[in-house]
């Protein structure tokens, strides 16, 4: 862990937070230790002791201590509502609900396959998915066994707070084939409309190349997009990807998506060939795309 990324955490919530906190009267929390529990609490997902050993500030990944960094400076700047991240917070502990969450299905059936919660079955294939060099030739790294059951459980608890989340993806006779869905971009995204927290919501996927040729990204992203603008009344989705990601581009494109800006990832170090990124976005009353499907629609 950096020591400069520990000095800001402890800086943030140990003074400039609840320093902050004696001028907003309308924050639900004042203490130090709360402050961290929210900001760690949403930057993992989940309650953050059930995947970093405590003390956090020493033994959270560097990039999700960042993360959380980023929501505390959000926060400050009120770009982040810290009621709304206290309730998600307090969710995932079993001590509240969020009241406008629509309760979500078991599972979406499409043509050919299922979108459904996930399962601890799905943790091998998943974690296997996750190891594929080319699967995830777009992303800064492959992960391990232990990095992928963490956003395995993320990605599901999404439904418990949002109503929504990235489903599961079951074929017949294949299983687990990976996820397809949407989820609320929680850290601050430096393009139009993705610098407040919780403002934004993202359509994404990721299939294990079992599943690849078949155009299995478009026609499930179809269906959960149907039941986000349908059953949730989300009014608008983000797509993203490393510009240099085609394959995913065109999935997008056959989403009806459309370009909107080009950004620069901030989780990913200046001059990293996948820092560059393309945005697009899609408003519920657009049409989709040609329905013709394309042999590369595979992955993001």
């Amino acid at each position: 862990m950096p020591e400069g990324l520990q000095r800001r955490w402890r800086d943030l919530v140990d003074r400039r937070l609840p320093h902050a906190a004696r001028a907003r009267p309308e924050w639900p929390v004042r203490l130090d230790h709360c402050f961290a529990r929210i900001l760690l609490d949403n930057a993992c997902g989940g309650p953050w002791r059930e995947s970093v050993a405590p003390p956090a500030w020493a033994n959270m990944p560097p990039e999700r201590l960042a993360f959380a960094i980023d929501l505390g400076e959000a926060v400050l700047a009120a770009k982040a509502d810290l009621g709304l991240l206290n309730r998600r917070s307090l969710v995932w502990r079993g001590k509240g609900r969020i009241g406008h969450a629509p309760a979500a299905p078991r599972s979406l059936i499409g043509e050919g396959f299922v979108l459904r919660r996930w399962t601890r079955a799905d943790d091998g294939p998943f974690a296997d998915l996750n190891a594929d060099p080319e699967v995830m030739r777009h992303f800064p790294s492959t992960k391990t066994r232990a990095e992928s059951l963490i956003e395995a459980r993320s990605l599901d608890r999404r439904f418990e707070v949002d109503g929504f989340g990235p489903w599961a993806v079951e074929v017949p006779g294949k299983g687990f084939v990976g996820f397809v869905g949407a989820m609320r971009l929680i850290r601050p995204m430096p393009f139009a409309g993705g610098e407040t927290a919780g403002s934004t919501v993202e359509i994404g996927w990721r299939l294990a190349r079992s599943a690849w040729g078949r155009g299995l990204a478009t026609r499930a992203a179809r269906l959960a997009l149907d039941d986000l603008f349908g059953r949730c009344l989300v009014p608008a989705v983000v797509a993203f990807t490393a510009v240099g990601n085609a394959p995913s581009r065109r999935v997008m494109e056959r989403l009806g998506m459309v370009v909107s800006e080009d950004f620069l990832h901030p989780s990913l170090p200046v001059g990293d060939r996948l820092q560059p990124h393309v945005l697009y976005r899609r408003e519920a009353h657009g049409p989709f795309g040609d329905g013709e499907q394309s042999s590369q629609d595979h992955r993001a």
